[in-house]
C-alpha cells in the first residue's frame, strides 16, 4: 500500500515541497532512498524505538521509503515524524484518513516525543500555497509561526497526539499554536537597553544617530577608549522604532531557518541587535554552510535591525571588505558547487574603532603611536567600505566636569518618538515602493523624491569639489539631507515634509570626514 505525507526543505528563505511515500510490500528490507544525509539515514532508529515507545512496530515486510523529489538533497532529522506516520498509515495499524491534508514535520525522540524542526514559518507559507488545511509541527516549532495568518498552525508534543488528529478522533482546533500563546513569555521587557540620557556629553554623535535611526543609515565612530562608542551603539536599539508586520514576517522567517526561533512579539516585533565579535569568521558573518545547506549569517540575522561591529580596525581584511556586497545591494548571495542561496540583508552597520593602535591619538599628549602607526592603523578602513557608510563620528573623551556634574539629557524615548515621525513620513512617501527607508532609495527614487532646487545644486557642487566625493559618496549625502529634512519637519510639526535646503546638504556633508586626505587632522 503505497501513502504520500506532505512535507519540505527550506532553501534560503523560501520552501520547497518533499513528498515523502512509503511502501509496504511482500518481501524483506527497509530502504530509504532519496538523497537523504545521516540524519535523515538514522532516523529509522528513532521511528523503530518511538513505534515499540507507543505500541506500535516496523511490519516485517519489504518497506520502501522515498523523499520525492529523489534528486534534491535532504537534511536534518524534520522527516522523523512523517516517515513514522507513514509506516502507521502504510501498514494499516491506524486508520489516518486525514493524513493527506497537512504538511508535516518533527523530529522523533525515542519515547515518542516531538523535538524542534527549523524552518517552521516558510513550511506555513509552503502549506498555504498548496492550499492544504494547515501545518502539524512540534510545540516549540509551531510557537515560531503562531503569528502567521496565511494557514493554520497545529503544535503537538507527541506522537500519538498526531494519530488524534489524523484519525479525526479530536479535533485539531485544540491543538492550534494560538492556543499556547499564553505560554510565551514576554522577552520584549526583558530587553536591556542602554538610555540615551545615561550617557553623559557626546551631544554630536548622539545627533548623528538620532540621523541615522530615523533614515537607515549606516554610521561609523571613531574615538578613544571610553568615550561612548559602543554605550551608544547599545542605547541606538533603544531609540529605533518597532518592526512592521510585513518586515517582522521577514526577519522571523530568516530566523527560523537558521533555527533560532521566530519573533514572538506580533507587530510590535523589536528589531535586532547583532553584535558578533571581531574575531568572526567569514562564513558566520555572511552566511555559509556545506552542500546546499546553507544558513544565513550575521549580516542576514541582522535584517531590518543593526549589525554593530566592535572593534571596526581589527576586523580581518576578507570580513570587512565582504560587507561591500551587502551594504550596497541588501542581500547576499552564497554560492556553492551545487546550490546557490540568497539572502535578505537590509540592516543599518554601526561600526566603532579606535583612531590609532594605543587608542588616545586626538586626547592631548596621551597617543604613544608614530605617524606611520595611525596611517596604517586607519588605512585599515578600506575607501570602498568608507563610500558606504553615510555618517562617520569623530568622539572625544568626555569634559571632566560634565562628568562630575552628570547633565541630565533627553531619554530614549523622547528621541525614538521622533525618529518613529519621521520613519512615518518615509512609510507614506514610499507607500507604492518597495522601500521603508530614505537610505534604501535607488538613483530613480533620489530623482523622484529629492529634489534639489538650484541653491542646493550649487551647495552639493561646492561640496562635491571640496571633499572630492565619489558619485555613490554623492548619492548618499543626498539621502542623508533628505532624512535631516524629515527630522526637521518633525521639529517644526510640519503638515507637509520639508524640501531640501542648502544647510541639510552642508550637515549632511560634515559627517563624511574619512573622505578628506587630511583625517588625522581633524582628531586634534
Amino acid at each position: 500500500m503505497l501513502i504520500n505525507i506532505f512535507g519540505g526543505k527550506c532553501i534560503g528563505i523560501d520552501a520547497v515541497p518533499v513528498t515523502v511515500e512509503v511502501d509496504i510490500s511482500n518481501g524483506i528490507g527497509i530502504h530509504l532512498v532519496g538523497l537523504g544525509d545521516t540524519a535523515v539515514r538514522e532516523s529509522l532508529l528513532r521511528i523503530v524505538t518511538a513505534l515499540q515507545s507507543i505500541g506500535m512496530r516496523l511490519p516485517g515486510k519489504r518497506t520502501v521509503i522515498n523523499l520525492a523529489p529523489a534528486d534534491m538533497h535532504k537534511s536534518g532529522s524534520g522527516y522523523d515524524l512523517p516517515i513514522a506516520l507513514g509506516v502507521i498509515a502504510a501498514s494499516g495499524q491506524c486508520e489516518l484518513p486525514l493524513l493527506d491534508k497537512y504538511l508535516i514535520m518533527g523530529e522523533l525522540g525515542l519515547d515518542a516525543s516531538l523535538r524542534y524542526v527549523p524552518g517552521a514559518i516558510p513550511l506555513a507559507e509552503l502549506a498555504a500555497r498548496r492550499g492544504l488545511e494547515g501545518c502539524i509541527f512540534p510545540k516549540s516549532s509551531a510557537l515560531e509561526a503562531i503569528n502567521y495568518t496565511g494557514t493554520k498552525v497545529y503544535g503537538v508534543s507527541t506522537l500519538p497526539q498526531v494519530l488524534e488528529i489524523l484519525s479525526g478522533a479530536v479535533t485539531a482546533a485544540s491543538y492550534e499554536a494560538a492556543n499556547y500563546r499564553s505560554e510565551i513569555k514576554e522577552e520584549r521587557q526583558a530587553i536591556d537597553y542602554m538610555d540615551f540620557s545615561e550617557i553623559i556629553g557626546q551631544d554630536a554623535a548622539k545627533r548623528g544617530l538620532e540621523i541615522a535611526a530615523a533614515g537607515g543609515h549606516n554610521v561609523i565612530m571613531i574615538g578613544s577608549p571610553g568615550s561612548g562608542k559602543s554605550s551608544l551603539a547599545k542605547a541606538l536599539a533603544g531609540i529605533l522604532p518597532p518592526m512592521t508586520p510585513q518586515e517582522a514576517l521577514l526577519t522571523s522567517k530568516i530566523y527560523s531557518v537558521a533555527g533560532k526561533g521566530g519573533f514572538r512579539y506580533g507587530p510590535s516585533c523589536p528589531r535586532p541587535f547583532r553584535s558578533p565579535h571581531y574575531s568572526a569568521s567569514l562564513p558566520a558573518i555572511v552566511g555559509g554552510g556545506n552542500g546546499d545547506n546553507i544558513l544565513p549569517g550575521e549580516v542576514s540575522l541582522a535584517q531590518n535591525g543593526v549589525l554593530f561591529m566592535d572593534e571596526f580596525a581589527q576586523v580581518p581584511k576578507s570580513v570587512s571588505e565582504a560587507l561591500r556586497g551587502p551594504l550596497e545591494d541588501r542581500k547576499v548571495s552564497i554560492s556553492r558547487l551545487r546550490s546557490r542561496v540568497e539572502y535578505p540583508c537590509s540592516f543599518m552597520l554601526v561600526a566603532a574603532t579606535n583612531p590609532c593602535p594605543c587608542g588616545y591619538y586626538g586626547e592631548g599628549d596621551r597617543c604613544t603611536c608614530t605617524v606611520g602607526q595611525r596611517n596604517a592603523y586607519l588605512s585599515r578602513l578600506s575607501g570602498p567600505i568608507m563610500d558606504r557608510i553615510d555618517i562617520q563620528l569623530w568622539m572625544h573623551s568626555v569634559d571632566a566636569r560634565k562628568l562630575v556634574d552628570r547633565p541630565k539629557g533627553e531619554s530614549s524615548a523622547q528621541v525614538a518618538a521622533r525618529v518613529l515621525a519621521a520613519r512615518e513620513i518615509q512609510a507614506d512617501r514610499f507607500a507604492f515602493e518597495q522601500i521603508s527607508t530614505n537610505a534604501e532609495m535607488s538613483s530613480k527614487q533620489m530623482t523622484r523624491f529629492c529634489h534639489l532646487d538650484d541653491p542646493c545644486k550649487d551647495t552639493l557642487e561646492n561640496i562635491i569639489n571640496r571633499l572630492g566625493l565619489s558619485a555613490r559618496a554623492f548619492s548618499r549625502v543626498v539621502k542623508l539631507a533628505r532624512t535631516i529634512a524629515d527630522l526637521e519637519t518633525v521639529a517644526s510639526a510640519a503638515t507637509t515634509p520639508s524640501p531640501i535646503r542648502p544647510h541639510h546638504l552642508l550637515e549632511a556633508a560634515g559627517y563624511r570626514f574619512l573622505d578628506r586626505r587630511d583625517v588625522l587632522e581633524l582628531g586634534k
